[in-house]
């Protein structure tokens, strides 16, 4: 039976005392036997956390019956390599059997796999590489704060991830919103893979730590369970406005005395004879033979988690629609619908339902209207994009509708990690990425996002859209609101024509609906087809006059949703004639790349030409970048001319 214990008692008794012991000799041998029968995986920081994560869940609430129970408290492992070890404390909790995770550890199919991922019973967060789960518990801590609850985090660290700068900005964010429902658990083994932390990265996280305003709790001894529960007793409990941090001292593959303090152990798992002496040294009996047969059988893949469901229900609010005449840019038509969902949404005195992040660009990201309607919902994250990232994928789970806007640049580019891992963990997080492409301009190349469609493309669970106008943009962004999921929405810089019909008319007028995988015949032709979407609208637009005036009729396909892809409009241009793709993004990997792709699994050889970003852009007027790389209107009118004849 799982332990919980009484937080008003002074110390640990001395039943509890004699069950963590017991349930430690059940949890090493199955962190040994575990490792040993997949031939991989990591005991040695499995078995020097052993102790903190027994003692831990004796702590935190939670419910292996019910393991999302909404008032749950969450436990973040930010060191995922120590599988073994979380596992094993889970099964002893009862979240699953011992039979399920020692036939199935590291196993296609199973539940069971070598870092900590989600889709086991009583795990939080799939953590991948090192440096992460810092700001997703981060992210946690600080939505139950939004959200008026009293949950609790917990995040187990290890001393060697601690070199990951990722770590830096998640306790400056943790100290500036006064995150008092979150603790901190580093597991001071002093090694790492390639040896000694203080050889390969000296480092001191007391300092680190306190310096930035942690309350900073060091135990000499991280396997005293009394210590350790006297220590996340009173963090548990903390109520000053301020985040702890306990820094235990453990050895590395504690309990077995072989292994002690060896780095080799830190992802070496025992080869049977010496298996057989750890077991032996446990007292405990060595079944691993039988384990082995039972891993030739089916894995079992009953206990698999499936993704959280739950999404707020939220108004989208009045489309607002911008004139013909009225000539703004896309990022203005979002600020302004993130503003008017934050009318409709987030009520004065009430929880909110939607959280803006910005990271020191709120005025460029057009967030200022959000941040004065809902202050409290307003995260300025400062210049730390990684943790940003991360945090607002984490927050994005606890049934708050997240928006995290900073430039292509820094949205995409520099977090592709971060992306990568909401991706892993079903987030809906809407990334809103303003200073997109050459139509940034004078800010040059570094600032110049062109690999924002390529880089997702990697992703399965996010979706890509680019509004052509402000309209579109306005439609777009209620769209991601109401809907679960990843987004990414892509604009620029410059200010931007409204997108007509032919006869001048509105074409995303008021009762326009915007639809994932649905792309918009701006205009019909019968010889060949531009396909376009984003900041090159209006040129393609143009282009379409300047073939018009020469009598072609040509038609412009806005490819407003990238991912996914409108399929059947490709294959109806491709039955029209030549295709001419234009973007404001790196030629090899854009939207031409997608319709090259889409065509050829088709079957389809229609001419093709792809226009996009040939090399890095200059710094200039965006409209001298476009012709430069052959993306003006008379160069693409020019390249759909040499198609036809």
């Amino acid at each position: 039976m799982p332990l919980k214990f009484d937080l008003s008692a002074a110390d640990l008794s001395a039943a509890e005392l004699a069950s963590l012991k017991e349930m430690r000799i059940r949890c090493t041998r199955r962190i040994l036997l575990s490792t040993s029968l997949a031939a991989s995986g990591h005991p040695g920081g499995s078995l020097s956390s052993l102790d903190m994560l027994l003692v831990a869940y004796g702590i935190l609430r939670h419910d292996p019956v019910n393991p999302r129970l909404p008032e749950r408290d969450r436990f973040v492992a930010s060191i995922g390599h120590i599988s073994p070890g979380m596992y094993s404390v889970l099964a002893e909790n009862g979240y699953f059997s011992e039979e399920d995770f020692l036939a199935g550890f590291r196993r296609s199919g199973s539940g069971f796999p070598g870092h900590i991922e989600s889709i086991v019973p009583g795990v939080e967060w799939d953590t991948g590489n090192l440096g992460q789960g810092l700001s997703a518990a981060v992210g946690m801590a600080h939505a139950f704060k939004l959200k008026g609850m009293s949950n609790r985090v917990f995040c187990l660290m290890g001393d060697g991830e601690h070199q990951k700068g990722q770590i830096t900005e998640a306790i400056r964010h943790a100290v500036k919103y006064k995150l008092d429902n979150l603790t901190v658990l580093i597991d001071r083994n002093k090694l790492q893979i390639c040896g000694s932390t203080e050889d390969i990265m000296p480092q001191c996280m007391q300092k680190l730590y306190s310096g930035l305003g942690f309350q900073t709790v060091k135990l000499e001894n991280g396997h005293d369970c009394n210590a350790l529960y006297k220590a996340m007793r009173d963090a548990y409990r903390n109520i000053s406005g301020v985040p702890t941090v306990i820094i235990a001292q453990t050895v590395m593959s504690k309990g077995i005395s072989f292994m002690e303090n060896k780095a080799k152990y830190h992802g070496s798992p025992l080869p049977p004879d010496d298996l057989a002496k750890a077991l032996a040294e446990l007292g405990v009996e060595n079944d691993f033979e039988q384990w082995q047969t039972r891993r030739k059988e089916p894995v079992n893949d009953k206990t698999i988690m499936p993704p959280r469901a739950d999404y707020p229900q939220i108004q989208a609010g009045e489309p607002l629609v911008y004139p013909a005449d009225k000539t703004t840019d896309c990022r203005s038509a979002y600020g302004n619908a993130l503003k008017s969902l934050a009318e409709a949404n987030n009520q004065e005195g009430q929880i909110p339902k939607i959280v803006g992040i910005s990271c020191d660009l709120e005025g460029s990201v057009k967030m200022d209207g959000f941040h004065k309607h809902s202050p409290h919902a307003y995260l300025e994250l400062g210049i730390q994009e990684h943790h940003a990232a991360g945090a607002a994928g984490a927050i994005s789970c606890e049934n708050l509708v997240t928006f995290f806007s900073t430039f292509g640049s820094f949205a995409v580019s520099e977090v592709y990690n971060q992306n990568r891992l909401n991706d892993f963990n079903h987030t809906n997080v809407k990334v809103v990425a303003t200073h997109v492409g050459l139509d940034v301009g004078e800010d040059g190349p570094t600032h110049q996002c062109i690999d924002y469609l390529g880089l997702m493309k990697h992703y399965f669970r996010f979706s890509v859209f680019m509004p052509a106008d402000p309209n579109q943009t306005d439609r777009i962004i209620r769209h991601i609101a109401v809907q679960p999921g990843n987004c990414f929405v892509g604009m620029g810089r410059s200010k931007t024509p409204t997108i007509t019909k032919e006869d001048g008319a509105l074409f995303y007028d008021a009762d326009y609906v915007f639809r994932p995988g649905k792309a918009d015949w701006l205009r019909k032709g019968t010889e060949a087809t531009i396909i376009t979407y984003g900041a090159l609208t209006p040129a393609c637009i143009k282009a379409w006059e300047i073939l018009k005036a020469v009598g072609r009729s040509v038609a412009v396909l806005n490819m407003a949703s990238l991912m996914p892809l409108d399929v059947n409009a490709v294959l109806e241009a491709a039955k029209t004639g030549p295709i001419v793709t234009a973007e404001d993004h790196h030629v090899e990997t854009g939207l031409g790349a997608s319709v090259a792709t889409t065509l050829l699994d088709h079957g389809l050889a229609p001419k093709l030409k792809r226009l996009g970003v040939k090399h890095y852009g200059g710094s200039g007027k965006p409209a001298d970048l476009y012709k430069e790389q052959g993306l003006d209107a008379e160069s693409i009118a020019k390249t759909v001319l040499e198609l036809i004849a």
